[in-house]
């Protein structure tokens, strides 16, 4: 019984305060008990503390979702993979991890080849792999200087222009091919390396599903073996051929290393900031 009139006051005392001040004003000793009091008396003591439980536990429950979600937010947007690798080297190609994308149109496919081989970055990486052929005379009807650099310059360019066109939009959309990649983003180091170079053979279709990388084997292939109309005849055809194939192929693979890896670069090394 003690128990029961402990609850049932408590449960008074809080609808006393919920009140509109009646009995302040008042003033007196005593409250009036009416109907609706003399029910409570009938209540168990669970179903008082009960009462009592549901009315302490709401006031504070939106407050800690909000703060997990901006959180969370935050460390999303670290690891988004940006259009630009430290402002310079394009990376319209990549997709952040988990991200889901629909099917690119041809237009699509002929303006992402587009902006990799015009984009600014296109001309100083060209301009490099010239004076590296040069300087290891990979060429040697070519010549040396100026006018060497230059013979070695624009066949570069044609090389990667070419490569561009045929496995980004030219093959991609005979194949029904996404020339995009997509980054794993998880994992360890060997399991992320692995699934960069498997992208290499492996990619998706238009639909979402796997299949194998026409686009990057035999568009390359193809664009190598169009390489023999401008460079020297003295050449053997066969081997240089092979040669740009696998040159070609081997720069795409490191440049998925770099697009899977660099979001985890910029947020642990430059904390965002690229």
């Amino acid at each position: 019984m003690a128990i029961i009139l402990a609850g049932t006051l408590g449960t008074v005392g809080v609808q006393a305060q919920e009140s509109t001040g009646s009995l302040e004003l008042s003033q007196e000793p005593t409250a009036q008990w009416g109907p609706q009091d003399i029910s409570l008396l009938t209540q168990s003591p669970q179903q008082s503390g009960a009462t009592a439980d549901d009315i302490s536990s709401e006031p504070d429950a939106p407050a800690p979702n909000i703060n997990r979600t901006d959180a969370s937010n935050s460390t999303d947007h670290d690891y988004k993979q940006p259009k630009r690798i430290l402002f310079i080297i394009p990376n319209y190609r990549a997709v952040s991890a988990d991200t889901f994308l629909p099917p690119m149109s041809t237009k699509d496919k002929f303006w992402l080849a587009t902006q990799d081989t015009f984009d600014y970055s296109d001309f100083i990486f060209v301009g490099a792999l010239a004076g590296i052929s040069e300087a290891q005379n990979s060429e040697p009807p070519l010549g040396h200087g100026t006018a060497g650099y230059g013979r070695y310059y624009w066949r570069i360019f044609a090389d990667t222009g070419i490569e561009n066109y045929i496995t980004e939009a030219a093959m991609p959309v005979v194949s029904k091919e996404d020339p995009r990649y997509y980054a794993l983003g998880h994992g360890g180091f060997i399991k992320r390396t692995g699934y960069a170079m498997s992208r290499l053979f492996v990619t998706r279709t238009d639909a979402g599903n796997s299949t194998f990388n026409i686009s990057e084997i035999v568009g390359s292939g193809a664009a190598a073996g169009i390489g023999n109309a401008y460079y020297p005849a003295q050449s053997n055809p066969f081997v240089k051929t092979y040669q740009r194939w696998g040159t070609q192929v081997a720069l795409d693979g490191v440049f998925n290393m770099l697009k899977e890896f660099w979001p985890d670069i910029n947020h642990i090394v430059f904390r965002g900031k690229y």
